[in-house]
């Protein structure tokens, strides 16, 4: 596996995970860089919320919700979004076993939620790429 190269696609993994993420954060794009490097088993496959293969694949997933918050599609179809996609990855990527305890803590999972939602709203002020520009980047968040 090369973790430098580019990010692998669900063809290039058919029995992986998919995380879908926004391609046009550049915070999100390192984040999603750091998961590939870390899945030194190769459970994920990567694909930019903004690639025509998410809306081929996951017809139900609204551009909307994937502008919101990650989602990641498990291989039995199940979907996780924002913190619930964090807290899967931390059962399945061994260098994030140790945040796993912590996020499972029973009834926090609105606490990550909103720390979550926090993040996501301020990403673009962490960077964005060039594509941003005419405004595609622009998130319409519910209050």
């Amino acid at each position: 596996m090369n973790a430098n190269g580019p990010l692998p696609t669900p063809d290039d993994r058919p029995q992986a995970d998919i995380v879908i993420y926004d391609g046009h954060c550049k915070f999100c794009t390192k984040q999603v860089q750091r998961l590939h490097r870390w899945d030194r088993a190769g459970r994920l496959a990567f694909l930019s919320l903004h690639d025509a293969e998410v809306q081929r694949r996951f017809p139900e997933l609204t551009y909307e919700r994937l502008m919101d918050e990650m989602v990641l599609v498990d291989q039995a179809g199940n979907y996780y979004g924002g913190a619930a996609a964090f807290r899967y990855l931390t059962r399945h990527l061994p260098r994030l076993w140790p945040l796993a305890p912590l996020l499972h803590i029973p009834g926090s999972l609105p606490v990550w939620r909103w720390g979550y939602r926090q993040v996501a709203k301020q990403r673009y002020r962490f960077g964005r790429t060039d594509s941003c520009d005419d405004g595609a980047c622009e998130v319409h968040f519910r209050k």
